[in-house]
């Protein structure tokens, strides 16, 4: 069966045009972080069996803030070049599975994986704080937002008015 094309991305390895793309939403395993991050591969022209690479680490909109990182070109070429040298036919209809351990990351990145925290605001680097969060504008409170403030003097008149004997 063939790969979606929306939202899929091209990339070109050894000469051959491939398309990548990783699932729009996740599926409730992955969401709870039970099952992992995936991506999917196929041949751009004439589209052939498709690869799935399994990586060593949770989807970002997992639910539960486990750690993930980011699918980048450099990591889909080097998986695609990990799954042909395994025995992976882009041309052939059969499908091929590639998991990717923890330990094969710094060879195929060119680098040490840099892992996120998915958080309330954005994604902070592992042993990152605070400081790394993207800075938002203005944060309020409930007791200082002013939807609240107009809420409270609509809410004490018409509660004025209930409590009349």
């Amino acid at each position: 069966m063939a790969m979606p094309k929306k939202g899929s991305r091209l990339i070109d390895v050894g000469g051959t045009g491939f398309r990548w793309r990783v699932r729009h939403k996740p599926t409730y395993c992955q969401g709870n972080g039970w099952s992992p991050l995936t991506f999917a591969v196929e041949r751009a022209e004439e589209p052939g069996g498709v690869l799935v690479v399994s990586l060593p680490c949770a989807r970002p909109d997992n639910w539960l803030g486990e750690r993930t990182i980011a699918v980048r070109p450099v990591l889909v070429g080097a998986c695609i070049r990990r799954a042909v040298e395994r025995g992976w036919d882009p041309g052939s209809r059969a499908g091929f599975a590639l998991t990717v351990a923890e330990d094969e990351l710094p060879a195929l990145l060119g680098e040490s994986p840099r892992y996120l925290v998915p958080f309330l605001w954005g994604m902070i680097p592992e042993g990152g704080g605070i400081e790394d969060l993207p800075r938002c504008t203005q944060v309020w409170s409930r007791e200082d937002s002013p939807r609240s403030a107009e809420g409270a003097d609509a809410s004490s008149q018409s509660g004025s008015d209930r409590r009349r004997p």
